[in-house]
């Protein structure tokens, strides 16, 4: 019982160590601590590396076995060794597959030998096919077909998949098509299906299933290149009727089957079945419906795929072929088997002499493994005898350890799945305690958090641990706890805490010390910080951060914008611990993360910064249901940009042969993405939408395609009509041509009415395509009935409202009579006539015309000037006089009177003569004015000291 114990105690004194690593300055056995894999598959166009290194003290010595023999690395020109490494390179130039087979690395000092795993090496590999010339296929339709693909082996497993040029099984007919088609993936449903193997299973065969080129390809993802099989051709005969049939299985074969999976690995189970109709997959599990949930179904219910197998998924498969005619079923029985894994793992073992001790391999799987073990690569049971080793099973127990018991010891477990293999060694010395390496002195905490006070140690034997503060002896209480590594930990620490803490260690042979120097200092806290904001693009921001700390600690305040340092400079600038930045834009928007650091804590606070902006363009533009006048735009929103949407502005650009002449259309509400637009008939357009929110218009979108609104007879009437002459027998007929977006069709033309007024003829019309239209040989100033219409391919558009015109007028053929002047004044005259007939104008009345000279001055020396005048008064209202102003008093006058058209004047009236009387002074100087040299002076002169005289 007390050896029980002590063994006990030693292997607890033992679990407190193993978490220590051993010190390099300490001699020790070799340990591996880098390997290749066990199935180490390498690319022969690289340098092919194994790897392999390992510790111990002295540094080990590396050699390697290859197929169970010693390796000459040193004699070999294309391997090496890695300096103080056993990591192989091997350079194979001329043949890379004499390289291929097992290799296991040996690591040896002069305290023991440690063994590596045994590594498989493995050349990838892209075998190719044999150019073999492949007999053609011939089958007939409806039966079942299976196409051989027997892919190279690799390794690694290639990846698996068929092509033709005609992948929808149609011939393909070579050279009348000007180009080959491309090389497409054979589609594959329930009647066709790869299978796990790589082959192609047809259910029943098409006629269209004959081909020239069915190719199965192979690609090796470790290089990255693909193989191909030469083409198989398939020829399907037509001869026989095609009959229905029941389910037989192509694959697997028969009735039951079985499979033998390790655990953790994939398992695949497939069933792949022929008949006509195809036949429908089902699956059950020992009698069961399927439990799908760690479970793919794949190809059509042909394949089912568990990732990971487990003890769960064993048991009967039962898959169930059904179509019309019957159904057939399948039974697969699944078995999970386990490579052997470990329960507890062989340990390194640091002892002193007369120590107990014990090395344990325990592992499972099934089939049990079984146990071997070595010593230095050797093994045991041929090993030199020691008295106080014992192997049993997968422990060996050592009692009084002494410095012959120092070596390497393996551990192989195995199975007919798989191995494991452990080295760990026992090193046997007398080691003074020391502690490793870097001492801390000075630990600093926040007050309320624990402090760990590191002292990492080693000794053989185990020495004793213990801490103290310094000057108070041992320390007491549940705050303090002491790891098994060294380390004292210090819950909740406060300021009493501080002060410095003595770590002991010591054994048999010596002690040593270290001292620990703890300060606790106050926490830091955020005492102001940014609430989430919303700001305007442009605008300067002011993320404030203010912080409470130590006095005794450094800070430092960092920001963090999406988890990403920010840089300060040019736009963002620090102000104390507040971050500024100028001229915000939508980059700037995210979270930014206030850190307050000191030298032994930080703390963070976060904020959101919003950036409201214009909202972004919309995107997407598709039009739909078009009209002879009307078409559906949609569209798909761009950002808002946090500034909901208020509106969206449609605008167009028509064929008017400006380009990029856009104008608005019409808006609409921000919440609408699809609109009916009112448009032209026969205008070509394309449109494109902004959107509109409280900060401004987004920019335009890209515009939508071309889009041409159907023709539709003319809807607008011509304005401005009128009818005039131009000549005494002829009337022109004008109007105002439509703008290209009125025409509402293609060949535009008018068409024009006309008749006499009031007269029972019947409308007359022309069509033109100009704005013009004369009638000729028309009577004298005669009223017409006049209309235009415009009309294109589509139809007449609307009548205008009926004017009125007048053909071309002529002279008037009589004079005003009567011609006659009263109320005669020195510079006026009242002039009277009477009318002329209606008919004798000819035309339209436009005036009166006076037509006047003076004849003479009452003075009868004075010459004048008989310049002849006229004065036009119209012919509105019933008067038939005016007033003939401008005349110049003391003067005889001559006048008559004529009448007017628009184009004409007729004959003049009788003339008659009228004398105005005396003027003022101002009224008569005019005439003084006229005479000339020195009489005109002389009587302007006495006129102005005499007026009453002259």
């Amino acid at each position: 019982m007390r050896a029980l114990v002590r063994s006990t105690l030693l292997l607890l004194l033992w679990q407190r160590l193993t978490a220590i690593d051993v010190p390099l300055e300490i001699r020790q056995p070799p340990t591996i601590i880098k390997q290749s894999s066990k199935e180490h598959v390498v690319d022969p166009r690289n340098n092919m590396v194994v790897e392999c290194e390992a510790k111990g003290t002295p540094h080990p010595i590396f050699s390697w076995m290859r197929n169970g023999k010693y390796f000459n690395v040193a004699k070999d020109p294309q391997a090496s060794m890695r300096r103080r490494s056993g990591t192989l390179d091997i350079y194979a130039w001329t043949d890379p597959g004499a390289y291929e087979g097992e290799y296991q690395c040996v690591a040896t000092n002069e305290y023991g030998t440690a063994y590596s795993n045994k590594i498989n090496l493995h050349i990838s590999k892209a075998t190719l096919w044999p150019r073999e010339v492949l007999e053609p296929v011939t089958v007939s339709v409806g039966l079942p077909l299976v196409l051989d693909c027997s892919p190279p082996p690799g390794p690694p497993k290639p990846e698996i998949y068929w092509m033709s040029k005609c992948s929808s099984g149609r011939p393909f007919n070579w050279p009348h098509q000007p180009h080959p088609p491309v090389m497409l993936p054979i589609k594959q449903d329930r009647r066709v299906s790869m299978g796990v193997n790589g082959d192609l299973y047809f259910s029943h065969v098409y006629v269209n299933d004959s081909a020239t080129d069915y190719c199965c390809n192979a690609r090796f993802p470790y290089k990255n290149i693909i193989q191909q099989k030469m083409p198989i051709t398939v020829r399907v005969l037509t001869t026989r009727m095609v009959s229905e049939a029941a389910p037989t299985f192509l694959s697997p074969a028969g009735r039951s089957s079985s499979q033998t999976v390790l655990q953790g690995e994939e398992l695949l189970l497939e069933c792949i079945a022929a008949g006509v109709p195809t036949p429908v997959i089902t699956w059950t599990k020992d009698g069961d419906e399927l439990d799908t949930t760690n479970i793919k179904v794949k190809n059509y219910n042909k394949l089912l795929q568990i990732p990971k197998a487990s003890f769960e998924d064993a048991g009967e498969y039962t898959c169930t072929a059904t179509n019309t005619i019957g159904y057939l079923e399948h039974t697969i029985a699944v078995q999970i088997k386990v490579a052997p894994f470990w329960l507890e793992k062989p340990c390194n073992l640091v002892l002193a002499p007369e120590e107990n001790a014990r090395l344990v391999c325990r592992s499972d799987g099934i089939p049990r493994p079984s146990i071997r073990w070595f010593i230095n690569g050797d093994s045991i049971e041929y090993a030199t005898l020691v008295p106080n080793r014992q192997v049993s099973g997968d422990t060996i127990t050592f009692h009084s350890v002494t410095v012959a018991n120092t070596g390497v010891y393996q551990c192989n477990a195995s199975n007919q799945y798989g191995y494991l293999f452990a080295n760990a060694y026992i090193s046997v010395l007398n080691a003074t305690p020391r502690i490793l390496r870097p001492k801390t002195a000075l630990v600093k905490v926040i007050e309320g958090s624990c402090a760990w006070l590191d002292c990492l140690y080693f000794g053989s034997p185990v020495p004793d641990l213990r801490w103290s503060k310094y000057g108070l002896g041992n320390l007491e209480g549940n705050r303090f706890k002491v790891h098994s590594n060294g380390t004292l930990q210090i819950r909740g620490t406060c300021m009493d805490d501080q002060g410095t803490y003595l770590c002991i260690v010591s054994n048999a042979a010596g002690q040593d010390e270290n001292r620990v120097k703890l300060e606790v200092k106050e926490s830091t806290k955020i005492l102001k910080w940014p609430d989430n904001m919303r700001v305007l693009r442009g605008t300067d921001v002011r993320l404030e951060c203010k912080a409470e700390h130590d006095p005794t600690v450094t800070v430092t305040s960092t920001w963090m914008k999406n988890k990403q340092f920010l840089i300060i400079g040019w736009r963002l600038s620090l102000d104390d611990s507040t971050l500024v930045i100028t001229n915000v834009n939508r980059r700037d928007e995210g979270n930014y993360t206030c850190i307050i650091k000191t030298e032994i804590d930080k703390t963070t606070i976060s904020t959101r910064l919003v950036v409201m902006d214009r909202p972004d363009p919309p995107t997407n533009l598709k039009l739909s249901d078009s009209f002879e006048r009307s078409v559906r735009l949609s569209w798909t929103p761009g950002d808002s940009n946090h500034s909901p949407i208020k509106e969206y502005l449609v605008q167009y650009d028509d064929d008017d042969w400006l380009p990029y002449n856009w104008r608005n259309l019409s808006t609409y509400p921000g919440n609408l993405n699809s609109v009916i637009l009112q448009l032209s008939p026969f205008i070509i357009y394309e449109f494109r939408v902004i959107a509109i929110n409280d900060i401004g218009m987004s920019k335009p979108s890209r515009s939508s395609a071309n889009f041409q609104t159907g023709g539709a007879p003319p809807d607008t009437i011509p304005k401005n009509i009128k009818g005039v002459s131009t000549w005494r027998n002829n009337m022109e007929i004008s109007w105002e041509a439509l703008n290209n977006r009125e025409w509402n069709g293609p060949h535009l033309k008018y068409l024009v009415w006309w008749k006499r007024r009031d007269s029972r003829e019947e409308w007359k019309n022309a069509t033109t395509w100009w704005c013009k239209y004369y009638i000729y040989d028309a009577d004298t100033f005669t009223p017409y009935e006049i209309k235009v219409q415009a009309v294109n391919d589509f139809g007449l558009g609307p009548e205008s409202p009926v004017i009125i015109g007048y053909s071309g007028e002529d002279r008037p053929t009589a004079a005003p009579v009567k011609l006659r002047v009263s109320r005669i004044e020195a510079t006026k005259v009242t002039v009277h006539w009477d009318p002329v007939a209606r008919s004798s104008i000819m035309g339209e009345l436009k005036e009166y015309k006076v037509y006047f000279w003076r004849d003479s001055s009452q003075l009868r020396w004075l010459s004048v000037s008989r310049a002849m005048k006229s004065k036009a008064f119209p012919a509105s209202g019933p008067r038939l006089s005016g007033v003939l102003p401008g005349l110049i008093p003391y003067s005889n006058y001559k006048m008559y009177i004529v009448v007017a058209n628009n184009r004409y004047e007729g004959h003049p009236s009788n003339t008659i003569e009228f004398s105005t009387p005396e003027g003022n002074s101002s009224e008569s100087s005019r005439d003084i004015w006229t005479l000339s040299g020195w009489t005109g002076t002389l009587l302007q002169s006495l006129m102005a000291s005499s007026p009453d005289t002259y």
